[in-house]
C-alpha cells in the first residue's frame, strides 16, 4: 500500500497556537520534509517533540530536485509530513509540486488545519469577506509590478496580498494609483506576534504611513472594486474632470476622484484627459 502524504499547517507567530495533531504528526512521521530544518528544529523544542523519522530539507532552491525522492518515500508506503516556515504549505510556500506529483500517483493527501495569515488578517481588516481572492506576491519590478495591479483594477472580490515590509510604501502607492487613493485597506503586521498591528485607511493614507518605515511579516487587504452603475465614456470622464478643475480641485485629485466615482483604474481617466488635449491643439 502506499504512503500519505500530509501538509501541517504551523504557528505564524504564536507558537501556542499549533494544533495538537502537529506535535503527533511530528512525532510519527516516516520523513518530515522542512522548508527551513532549523526553524523545525525550533517548532519542535517548543513543542516538546521529537522527530522519530527522517528530516530532510524542501525549500524553493531543491524543491524540483527532491519531490521525486520523496514521491518514491510515499509509493514505498511512508507517512511524509511537509511543513513550511509558517501557516500552510502551499500558500505561497513549497509544497504544490509535491502535492500534485502525489495525486498523479494515487497517493493519499491529507492535512493538520492550522494558521493562516490570509484568512487572519482577511477577518481583522473589517473589510468584506463573503467574497475574496488571495493574489500571493506582486512582482518585484514597478512595471511588473503596475500591470499586475490592473489585471484585477476590477475585481469586485476583496483582494489579500503578502508583502515584504521594504516593498511595502511602493506598493501602496503603486494600489493608489490604479485601484484609487481612497479605496478602503488594511496592512496587517506581525499577526499574533508581541507586536501585531492592524493599521487601515485609504490607500493613500496607508502609503503615506508605510513611508516612514515598516519592519515585520506583512499581509495587505483591498476592498474590492465598487460596482459601476452605468458605463461611462471618455468625453464624460473628461467632462468630470473639467468640472472638478473648475470647482478648485488640482487635476491630479480630479482624476483620482472620477476613476473612483467609474470604478475604473485612475489611467484610464488620465489618458482620456490626455487624449482631449491632444485634440483639442
Amino acid at each position: 500500500m502506499t504512503g500519505t502524504l500530509v501538509l501541517a499547517g504551523t504557528p505564524i507567530g504564536d507558537i501556542t497556537d499549533a494544533p495538537p495533531r502537529l506535535a503527533e504528526e511530528l512525532a510519527g512521521a516516516d520523513v518530515v520534509a522542512a522548508e527551513d530544518t532549523r526553524r523545525l528544529r525550533r517548532l519542535t523544542q517548543a513543542l516538546g517533540v521529537q522527530p522519530s523519522g527522517r528530516v530532510v530539507s524542501y525549500f524553493e532552491g531543491n524543491e524540483s530536485a527532491r519531490t521525486p525522492e520523496l514521491v518514491e518515500a510515499l509509493v514505498a508506503g511512508s507517512r511524509v509530513l511537509l511543513v513550511t516556515d509558517a501557516g500552510m504549505p502551499s500558500v505561497s510556500d513549497p509544497g504544490y509540486r509535491l502535492v500534485a506529483a502525489a495525486v498523479e500517483k494515487d497517493i493519499r493527501v491529507t492535512a493538520v488545519p492550522g494558521p493562516s495569515a490570509v484568512l487572519t488578517a482577511l477577518a481583522l481588516s473589517g473589510l468584506p469577506v463573503d467574497r475574496f481572492c488571495f493574489e500571493g506576491f506582486l512582482p518585484r519590478k514597478a512595471g511588473e509590478r503596475l500591470s499586475r495591479l490592473r489585471e484585477v483594477a476590477g475585481e469586485r472580490r476583496t483582494l489579500v496580498y503578502f508583502e515584504s515590509p521594504h516593498r511595502l510604501d511602493d506598493t501602496l502607492a503603486a494600489m493608489a494609483e490604479v485601484f484609487g487613493a481612497e479605496r478602503r485597506a488594511a496592512v496587517c503586521r506581525e499577526l499574533t506576534k508581541t507586536y501585531e498591528e492592524i493599521r487601515r485607511g485609504s490607500l493613500r493614507e496607508l502609503a503615506e504611513w508605510a513611508a516612514e518605515g515598516v519592519r515585520g511579516e506583512i499581509t495587505v487587504v483591498v476592498e474590492g472594486a465598487p460596482e459601476k452603475a452605468v458605463e461611462l465614456d471618455e468625453d464624460e470622464l473628461v467632462r468630470r474632470v473639467r468640472v472638478r478643475e473648475d470647482a478648485g480641485e488640482r487635476r491630479k485629485e480630479a482624476i483620482a476622484a472620477v476613476a473612483l466615482e467609474a470604478g475604473v483604474p485612475k489611467r484610464v481617466v488620465f489618458d482620456a484627459v490626455v487624449a482631449a488635449k491632444r485634440s483639442a491643439l
